[in-house]
């Protein structure tokens, strides 16, 4: 299916898409459970905590007891609510900065955001991780350079977009920079309903299939593209190769 309109932003999703989604799964969630005993034991009247610890419900935010069931609930139920997303984020932190956390890009990810940036498109993040989860890690990965963050123009979460299959989201995001029409930005994301959300706000989008994604629905590759790698996307984005 080709597109006919140039694209001057391209919108990623972090998961499945970016990096594997077993990264978020088996490490990121996992780093966030064990480091969270010791955090909520000697930080929890720490002032920059408290922020993280008072957007919990106050059932959950007045013992640490309380707190820490109801987050290991949350993550094994992989319920995406902001207040779970922020204090992740801050859990993960520590590791990012010790090196025990590095991002791992499928291949084609680092040159192809550096090609598009280098050409003027315009690359933005919108993932239901917190925008300072998504900002951690982009600045450690395993490319190189290894901080790819001066190469993201904007960053989008369910907090200051709303949640990633509502096509409302999509054009809150398009509102944020009037200078391009929603027919100029392309979605690339490997759930298909967010694609078919930022389709029907007017946008492009693509479906990114990578090693470990689930299956597709039947009759997707019939509906929509697919790729697997952003190589498969042409050098100016106007036309998408097979």
């Amino acid at each position: 299916m080709a597109v006919s309109t140039s694209v001057k932003v391209v919108l990623l999703d972090i998961e499945g898409t970016v990096c594997p989604i077993s990264f978020v799964k088996d490490v990121l969630f996992p780093y966030a459970l064990k480091a969270l005993p010791e955090t909520l034991k000697t930080r929890w009247n720490h002032p920059d905590f408290a922020e993280y610890r008072d957007a919990f419900p106050s059932e959950y935010s007045s013992s640490s007891d309380a707190l820490e069931a109801h987050f290991r609930d949350l993550v094994e139920k992989d319920v995406k609510v902001s207040y779970l997303k922020s204090l992740q984020g801050y859990l993960w932190q520590e590791g990012y900065a010790s090196g025990d956390l590095k991002a791992p890009l499928f291949p084609d990810v680092a040159p192809k955001l550096l090609e598009w940036g280098d050409k003027g498109l315009r690359v933005m993040i919108y993932s239901s991780g917190s925008v300072p989860a998504q900002k951690l890690l982009f600045k450690h990965t395993d490319a190189s350079p290894s901080d790819l963050t001066p190469r993201i123009s904007d960053w989008f979460d369910t907090v200051n977009a709303g949640l990633k299959t509502e096509t409302g989201s999509y054009n809150v995001i398009a509102s944020k920079h009037p200078a391009f029409s929603p027919k100029e930005w392309l979605f690339l994301s490997d759930n298909v309903k967010e694609v078919d959300a930022a389709i029907r706000a007017g946008m492009q989008g693509v479906v990114v299939q990578r090693p470990g994604n689930a299956p597709l629905p039947p009759g997707v590759r019939e509906r929509l593209r697919v790729i697997e790698t952003f190589q498969a996307l042409d050098d100016n984005l106007t036309t998408l190769k097979d």
